[in-house]
């Protein structure tokens, strides 16, 4: 019974969430409270167990990012930046979106991609007001190329970083794997990108020429605290590129950079909070609630079973299955619960295949699926949701069907390039 209740609030918030006919947030909190109310999961469950609780990891990597993006905004240095990319594209819509695309997929792998949307959104929302154009486009084109961006590393995208602690990946074996992948994904990206937004790339020319005039340099308000605050964000990176060697936590690292950033600013409240999303975070604990109630009552844990069994125990139509089921239900769900529920039985199906190398191909078949299929829907992944904050908080919204429509392109475009990859590198000529 437990299990029809978590399942039915979880179908009826999602209907409520995509026809947006209330806040998501409140429909998650709503959700989160039902699921807890009715007894499906008690608070130890939603709000302590790894498994099936908030992942606070998520929560405050989050929070430590949105207060350095807060700091940052006092020295000047996004109005710097969307200067410096519109000039470089020459004030062309076409170009600049590439150009930010570009920026976003390369950070995303070198960051991650939630922290990457949270420093590049503001940039694309200042580089569009000067050229007085809509950034909606922009910004969606820009959480897909964070998606698969963040596939290359380890570091890149949440999912990674759990299956890499279930499986003993290590950052060198993502590189060496997944990289050459995304990079031709993004080739095909960029490549679609005038059918996906058709009509978004003209801008008034002397609109274009006045921005063309503008001196970068003049943005910088704070040289000082530029300068203190790239030393502290340098040292975040760091250790978000050195987890493997440092094991500290991005969460951890996050938090301490923005502790340090607060005192060195001398910031107030006000200042320090002022970019923090707390809808977003508050959306995301409901939806954690939500998602671990169908965990804890086997819901979830049942589909991923009934998706593994039906191979037949080969290795091959597994890593396809896994592949297309991936792509599907982390869309839906959300990619890090999903791959928190499936990773122990991607785990026993590799310990069942005889050709070792078929078998960590599960674990790539995985990572694919889930990191691409996080662009399916509006709530498939970290940084979509994210962005939809941002975007609404700054009277831009993007509504969960706009995104959608693209997102269901995306994901099968994607899909179809990594499928004959998987295939053909692991199965085929094995």
């Amino acid at each position: 019974m437990t299990a029809v209740i978590a399942v039915a609030v979880f179908v009826v918030a999602y209907v409520f969430i995509a026809t947006e006919r209330v806040h998501k947030t409140v429909v998650a909190l709503t959700g989160g409270a039902l699921v807890l109310g009715l007894g499906v999961v008690g608070s130890d469950d939603a709000f302590y167990s790894r498994e099936t609780g908030v992942d606070w990891d998520v929560i405050f990597l989050l929070l430590g990012m949105m207060i350095i993006v807060s700091v940052l905004r006092r020295t000047g240095v996004f109005e710097f930046t969307a200067i410096w990319a519109a000039k470089r594209a020459k004030a062309s819509p076409r170009r600049v979106m590439v150009l930010l695309v570009l920026i976003t997929a390369v950070a995303s792998a070198l960051l991650d991609n939630v922290t990457t949307v949270l420093l590049i959104a503001p940039v694309t929302l200042l580089v569009c007001d000067r050229l007085r154009i809509d950034p909606v486009p922009f910004l969606i084109a820009e959480v897909f190329a964070s998606n698969i961006g963040g596939a290359a590393t380890l570091i890149g995208d949440p999912p990674n970083i759990i299956i890499a602690s279930r499986s003993g990946l290590t950052f060198n074996d993502f590189l060496i794997h997944m990289t050459p992948i995304v990079v031709v994904e993004m080739i095909v990206f960029v490549a679609i990108l005038p059918l996906l937004f058709p009509g978004q790339y003209t801008t008034d020319p002397e609109r274009a020429a006045d921005v063309m005039a503008l001196n970068e340099r003049e943005a910088i308000e704070n040289p000082a605290l530029l300068v203190r605050s790239g030393v502290v964000l340098l040292g975040v990176f760091i250790a978000f590129v050195g987890h493997p060697v440092f094991h500290v936590e991005p969460s951890v690292v996050a938090l301490l950079g923005a502790g340090v950033l607060v005192l060195i600013s001398q910031s107030t409240p006000q200042q320090y909070l002022s970019s923090v999303e707390w809808e977003t975070l508050l959306f995301f604990a409901g939806l954690f609630i939500m998602v671990g109630a169908m965990i804890h009552t086997g819901v979830i844990g049942d589909l991923a079973e009934l998706a593994t069994e039906a191979t037949g125990g080969n290795a091959g139509v597994a890593g396809m299955l896994i592949l297309g089921v991936s792509a599907v239900l982390s869309g839906i769900i959300d990619n890090i619960p999903y791959v928190a529920t499936m990773s122990p039985l991607v785990l026993d199906l590799v310990q069942s295949v005889d050709n070792p190398a078929q078998g960590q191909a599960l674990w790539w078949s995985l990572a694919l699926g889930a990191d691409f299929g996080g662009n399916l829907t509006a709530v498939g992944a970290s940084a979509n949701v994210v962005v939809l904050g941002i975007a609404y908080r700054n009277g831009t919204p993007i509504s969960f069907w706009e995104f959608t429509r693209k997102g269901l392109v995306v994901t099968a475009v994607t899909i179809a390039v990594a499928a004959p990859y998987v295939w053909l590198r692991y199965f085929a000529f094995a």
